[in-house]
């Protein structure tokens, strides 16, 4: 079953400069913390406002048995390639998506990139490839196809591409990927599952937390802050996404039995909500308890593409607590998390996080709201 959820709209009185604010460059996190579970989090009630400070591997105090941590089990792809033009200039070729045809999306920098125009990559054993742009897109979108094609060779011709703000080349490309993921398929990583470790993920276990795991591949929206002066004039990106069966059980389980659902990452909200709007709207109610009618679903399995976007004023009915990390000004990751948990909430706590020199983006720490 595939569809499109439509745009949440914002309130009128919502503007992006109120999601803007001033950060340190020291305090973009250029490297990550070594063990994963020792990056510091910033525990935030809704509830009260009130504000704790701990670390990622304080996490088992925060949570209890029969909760359901929910994690995007997504893999970055090697989407960074390097050629270059006829005429020697060095071109940077980002892969987004590929598309139904075996093209991809992709942002191309360079000058002069014009449909028809070629880009010369050199891929294992010294092989020619040619990217050629079929399309010209926003600023730097352009649709390339790629002769021969490089889906089985991407690992040996791509790079695992960091963000922009990340500055520091990273020693090991794995420390990149969480070490649950599995589908390739984005181009950045889920970065609150980063902070897991085998043994914090086997201590949760132990005090009976459950665990389930969606697919959302990271697009273009990682990288575009919000430039329109009503966030509800941004267009996002859609993005594929996976709901398997037994994850939508294991989450329809977890709240007929009381008990809460655990979103490690902004990643995941977007996923579980879309599948909460499909569960209102266009699912079946399969298999459906003695007794109960459809509405008993909190969310349906379902794959296809979201470009759910959400702001101050959605409500939420998938999410009870969210591990996130510290997002960009002016993002729609920033406004997501101020939907979750108050505007006023947010500020005081990167407020706070500023004060206290947390680490931000995607090496950075990260913040725990109940």
């Amino acid at each position: 079953m595939s569809s499109h959820p439509t745009l949440v709209s914002s309130p009128s009185r919502l503007r992006t400069a109120d999601f803007d604010y001033e950060l340190p460059q020291e305090l973009i996190a250029q490297t990550p913390i070594e063990p994963r579970d020792h990056a510091r989090m910033l525990v935030l009630n809704r509830a009260d406002g009130a504000i704790s400070h701990q670390h990622i591997y304080d996490l088992p105090h925060y949570l209890r048995a029969g909760d359901l941590l929910v994690l995007n089990d997504t893999r970055v792809i090697p989407a960074r390639l390097v050629g270059r033009k006829d005429t020697g200039g060095r071109v940077e070729v980002f892969l987004l998506k590929r598309l139904a045809d075996g093209t991809w999306e992709a942002l191309v920098r360079g000058r002069h990139l014009t449909e028809g125009k070629k880009i010369h990559i050199t891929g294992p054993q010294d092989q020619a490839i040619t990217a050629t742009i079929e399309a010209v897109g926003e600023g730097p979108l352009r649709t390339v196809s790629f002769h021969p094609a490089i889906d089985d060779i991407l690992p040996e011709v791509g790079q695992i591409p960091l963000p922009p703000y990340i500055h520091t080349p990273l020693a090991d490309p794995e420390r990149y990927q969480t070490i649950f993921s599995r589908h390739e398929g984005s181009v950045a990583a889920p970065t609150a599952g980063l902070h897991f470790t085998p043994e914090l993920m086997l201590q949760l276990r132990q005090l009976g937390v459950r665990f389930a795991y969606v697919t959302l591949h990271v697009g273009l929206d990682t990288f575009r802050p919000v430039r329109e002066e009503d966030p509800a004039q941004h267009r996002m990106h859609r993005e594929w996404l996976s709901i398997p069966p037994e994850t939508a059980r294991a989450v329809n389980e977890t709240r007929l039995q009381g008990n809460r659902i655990v979103a490690v990452g902004t990643t995941v909200v977007r996923a579980l909500e879309t599948a909460a709007k499909i569960a209102l709207g266009l699912a079946p109610c399969d298999p459906a308890p003695a007794g109960l009618a459809c509405g008993w679903q909190t969310i349906a399995a379902w794959t296809g593409e979201t470009d759910l976007y959400i702001l101050p004023g959605h409500h939420f009915r998938a999410v009870d607590v969210l591990l996130t990390n510290f997002h960009l000004p002016r993002s729609t990751l920033l406004m997501l998390v101020s939907a979750f948990a108050g505007k006023a909430n947010i500020d005081r706590a990167y407020a706070e996080a500023i004060a206290r020199r947390y680490r931000f983006f995607s090496f950075g720490d990260a913040m725990l709201i109940l």
